[in-house]
């Protein structure tokens, strides 16, 4: 059996952190969240990886990368871009940004033939994550048969700032019966809170919340494609509107079309959403690699 494929997602323009945050350094000797992902997915059974980026950005990534993987996993790389021809869309459509994280995947669907996880490029997800993951791509994944790691919502917040999240309801066998994105998350007095139109609305820290770390096979590929066409059009005029994966997930759980299983994890997500988070991911990093999870050396 094929082993199945990792997709990082690292063709955003970090736009509130201020630079090229993929391949920024916060390992001691300049291993970016990037590596210590690959490390982690490596040990856990992925068999490919594939970084999703734009194509001005293939130089760096591969002279940070392609060397050091050599011999440890096969890697590949894809384009997002804003030809909107492949997808039958004959016009141009002006756009200030990507077209989000679902056209992201949908730019790989000629590339991955075996099922696949989609994580971020810029955000930690530890071990016990990736196994999970393997395993159900390995045993229970199937057509419509998709999961998505859930992390507490207490686990996965910037200090410094608000957070968008996608906040996941479940049903009493663990599969996932909703998920709305909420673009302002953040912590206060102790408790965590998501703004909407100007309103406040706790939530519970326990509440499970997807990191973008979802588990598909190619027969999703048919399903994003027809629903990103149809945003494209819905969207001319709007140069920043995004195409997210909840999106997807949510119309096909919505419309009976596929099952997503929630697999909870207890692992404290950390990640660069802002500038001032980098100490705080490099502190994270320090303390893991002098508890024995990383070497000091990743590869």
């Amino acid at each position: 059996m094929k082993k199945p494929t990792l997709l990082i997602l690292a063709a955003g323009m970090a736009s509130r952190y201020g630079s090229m945050k993929q391949i920024d350094g916060f390992g001691p000797n300049g291993e970016t969240i990037i590596d210590y992902s690959i490390y982690d997915a490596i040990k856990a059974g992925f068999g490919k990886i594939t970084f999703i980026i734009k194509e001005e950005f293939k130089d760096n990534f591969k002279a940070i990368f392609d060397k050091k993987l050599e011999g440890k996993v096969e890697t590949d790389y894809v384009f997002q871009n804003f030809d909107l021809t492949k997808y039958g869309i004959d016009k141009e459509i002006y756009r200030e940004k990507p077209w989000g994280t679902g056209h992201a995947v949908l730019e790989a669907k000629n590339q991955i033939s075996e099922p696949f996880c989609v994580i971020n490029a810029d955000d930690y997800y530890g071990y016990d994550a990736f196994k999970k993951m393997v395993n159900f791509l390995n045993d229970e994944s199937a057509k419509n048969k998709y999961c998505l790691v859930g992390y507490k919502i207490g686990n996965t917040l910037s200090e410094n700032g608000s957070v968008s999240r996608g906040v996941c309801q479940s049903d009493p066998n663990g599969f996932l019966s909703s998920i709305v994105e909420r673009t302002k998350v953040f912590r206060e007095d102790g408790k965590v809170y998501y703004e909407e139109a100007g309103e406040k609305s706790e939530l519970s820290a326990d509440n499970p919340v997807s990191m973008n770390c979802w588990g598909f096979t190619p027969d999703v590929f048919s399903t994003i494609e027809e629903l990103f066409v149809d945003f494209a059009a819905k969207n001319e005029s709007n140069p920043k509107a995004e195409f997210y994966i909840p999106s997807v997930a949510d119309y096909l759980v919505e419309n009976n079309e596929a099952t997503f299983k929630v697999i909870p994890t207890d692992e404290k997500w950390f990640g660069v959403t802002f500038i001032e988070d980098k100490p705080i991911v490099q502190n994270n990093i320090n303390k893991l690699i002098a508890e024995g999870v990383y070497p000091e050396k990743l590869w």
